[in-house]
């Protein structure tokens, strides 16, 4: 059997039905394989970069996995930032690079790279050493993608093993225990814990949305009536209208939210890693009672000593800790007054910024306006930048798979890709993107690339000719003078570029515009919709936690 034919049969009977990528000479024959059959899809982008931000937005947005094809040298390493972007995020992705011969290696043969350059950027990097284990070794791969903590595996085939017809290895089966063996005793430890508290709060992570806990999430918080705060990756995994949800954490978290932290005689922190960004460096005056639920092992204890730290999967932790709080008394909370109190301030202290309805307008006004006219299920892929801050704290979501922004990596240009892998796996569901005009002409090839496979998506760009988020910091820490990255003097139209690449492009001035165009953007093709927005207007980071 052709060796091709075969890695497209692994992939399709493994479930993944997509592959992201730009086809290059050492991978046609895959393309090939790909072209004859209707159960697998391929993607075209226009920049390797993208490759994997598009795997990455399907597998956040599904809860499935992706495959990215790229060749070696250029390709691989311009997928690089996106498998280490899900790296962080633990986000499965099957990234196959064809790879320079064996027999070639060594000799700075074209596109040449040492395969172990990519060490560092996925959960695992795997060379396929002769083309009978090619199978053998995706099949591996993806068992260990899809194993939590889940993330990218890079999977490395010889560009002359791809052709080869020969006799495949039979791949071993991979069996697993799926049995989760949460600690009973720390069980018992965390819900004597909640029980006991009268000002309990939980925060929730990215590995909620990871174990799709979301409901056992809303029991536990139910139980003992405690508000819950999602950290800037568990976005959605608690419903933002929900009378217990307290706010986001992240790089603008506001006062109000971190004393409510702060006042609390036990947190609850599952699914999250504790990292540097939420918690500004480990800032928080966190309870002595810690309760810290993560698959992580190694981020237990760093930043904050837990009082219990349990290594397990968030959904059976959570079931568990429900069950056990069912046959106790919890002495109450007032958790809803708690968590609205919190909603109540920051809504006030944003309310200027909200109320600007005369271009240019503030992002805040800007993201209202959208949340008002897109459909309550959209799917929204924010960029990184300073309309993420913005988006995080003022775009409501209900749905843990109904939002999606980068984690640590936070690098910029990954909204439109994320965007496109949305509405691949979401067909259905109406897909919008967030995004700066900074942001966008990091991935401004990916408007054909939407164009091109006919894809439904509306790209909402905040334009205010500037790297605002970089110029606000050089002026007020560098004394380096306003807007002193911005372009002004060569301003950008969007409307202009997306028309060139054939999208159907507005410009909305005011927040009835704003709210009007996403309403009508919605099953409407591709749509860019430009949005001018103030250069000086507060940034998130320093304006919440005033």
């Amino acid at each position: 059997m052709k060796n091709n034919d075969a890695i497209i049969d692994c992939l399709t009977s493994n479930g993944i039905d997509t592959v992201f990528g730009i086809p290059g000479k050492q991978t046609l024959p895959l393309n090939e394989s790909i072209s004859e059959r209707e159960d697998i899809r391929f993607v075209m982008a226009r920049h390797e970069t993208n490759v994997s931000h598009q795997a990455w937005g399907f597998a956040e947005t599904s809860g499935g996995m992706a495959a990215t094809v790229v060749i070696p040298g250029p390709g691989d390493l311009n997928a690089m930032n996106g498998l280490k972007n899900a790296l962080n995020d633990c986000t499965p992705i099957l990234h196959i690079a064809v790879e320079t011969e064996p027999e070639v290696r060594g000799g700075d043969g074209i596109h040449e790279t040492p395969p172990d350059t990519y060490d560092n950027v996925v959960k695992e990097n795997i060379t396929v050493e002769t083309p009978e284990s090619t199978v053998a070794e995706l099949e591996r791969a993806i068992d260990i993608a899809r194993t939590a903590p889940k993330g990218p595996v890079r999977v490395g085939i010889p560009k002359n093993f791809v052709p080869m017809d020969i006799e495949l290895a039979e791949p071993a089966a991979i069996e697993h225990d799926d049995t989760v063996e949460v600690p009973r005793e720390k069980v018992v430890r965390a819900s004597d814990a909640l029980a006991d508290a009268t000002s309990p709060v939980v925060i929730a992570g990215g590995g909620v949305r990871a174990a799709d806990a979301s409901a056992e999430l809303r029991a536990v918080a139910e139980a003992v009536q405690a508000p819950v705060a999602t950290t800037y990756k568990g976005k959605g995994t608690f419903p933002e209208d929900h009378p217990l949800f307290a706010g986001v954490l992240c790089g603008a978290t506001s006062t109000e939210l971190k004393r409510c932290l702060e006042d609390a005689d036990a947190v609850l922190g599952v699914g999250t890693d504790f990292d540097a960004v939420w918690t500004k460096r480990w800032s928080y005056d966190l309870p002595e009672e810690l309760i810290h639920v993560t698959l992580g092992t190694s981020d237990i204890g760093r930043g904050y000593e837990p009082s219990v730290a349990i290594a397990a999967d968030a959904r059976e932790t959570l079931s568990a800790i429900d069950a056990e709080l069912a046959d106790r008394s919890v002495d109450g909370s007032d958790g809803e007054s708690r968590a609205a109190a919190v909603r109540e301030a920051e809504a006030e202290r944003m309310r200027p910024l909200r109320d600007v309805s005369e271009a240019p307008l503030t992002t805040v006004s800007a993201v209202s306006a959208i949340r008002e006219g897109l459909p309550r299920d959209a799917i929204v892929a924010a960029d990184a930048g300073g309309s993420r801050i913005w988006t995080l704290m003022t775009f409501p979501v209900y749905d843990s798979r109904d939002y999606v922004n980068p984690g640590s990596w936070a690098s910029m240009g990954l909204g439109v890709p994320a965007g496109i892998g949305a509405k691949v796996a979401n067909p259905d569901q109406p897909v919008a993107v967030v995004i700066g005009e900074g942001g966008l002409l990091m991935c401004l090839e990916e408007l054909h690339t939407i164009v091109a496979e006919g894809l439904d998506v509306t790209v909402f760009v905040f334009n205010n000719d500037d790297y605002a988020i970089i110029s606000e910091e050089a002026s007020r820490s560098y004394d380096l003078g306003d807007g002193a990255y911005g372009w002004s003097d060569a301003p950008l139209n969007c409307s202009t570029i997306a028309e060139g690449m054939g999208m159907r492009a507005v410009r909305a001035e005011t927040p009835e515009e704003i709210a009007a165009a996403a309403a009508d953007a919605v099953d409407n093709g591709p749509t860019l919709v430009e949005i001018p927005t103030d250069p000086d207007e507060p940034q998130g980071g320093e304006f919440m936690s005033r």
